[in-house]
């Protein structure tokens, strides 16, 4: 409705935590659930370098993934373990907004930072 879509988790829970907990010896890490499938390799964004929110519980999965994000176009913040994944997950839903509703769908998200 309007352009939000209806998620099948809520702030308490998450996908990813849950494969997490079905699957302890992987190593998840969640990123690019925040971007249409044309925009996850070579972003073009003009001077800007969008940011790619990754999270997981292991630290060198973790890095495989920044060095790929980043060969691919992306700044990465890394949001911590497993539990961020409760708050990237929603992203999705904010992103989806202007994609659904005004059929806009080149744009991501920029983490800016004044520290």
């Amino acid at each position: 409705m309007n352009g939000i879509i209806k998620f099948f988790t809520t702030l308490d829970r998450s996908l990813m935590i849950d494969l997490q907990q079905a699957a302890p010896e992987v190593n998840f890490v969640k990123a690019f659930n925040i971007v249409c499938n044309t925009l996850m390799v070579n972003p073009d964004f003009k001077d800007q370098i969008p940011s790619m929110f990754i999270c997981g519980n292991n630290a060198h999965a973790k890095e495989e993934v920044k060095v790929i994000s980043e060969q691919f176009g992306w700044e990465v913040e890394d949001m911590g373990a497993v539990e961020a994944a409760r708050a990237i997950e929603p992203l999705c839903i904010l992103w989806c907004i202007p994609a659904i509703r005004d059929h806009k769908w080149y744009h991501a998200f920029k983490l800016l930072k004044n520290y």
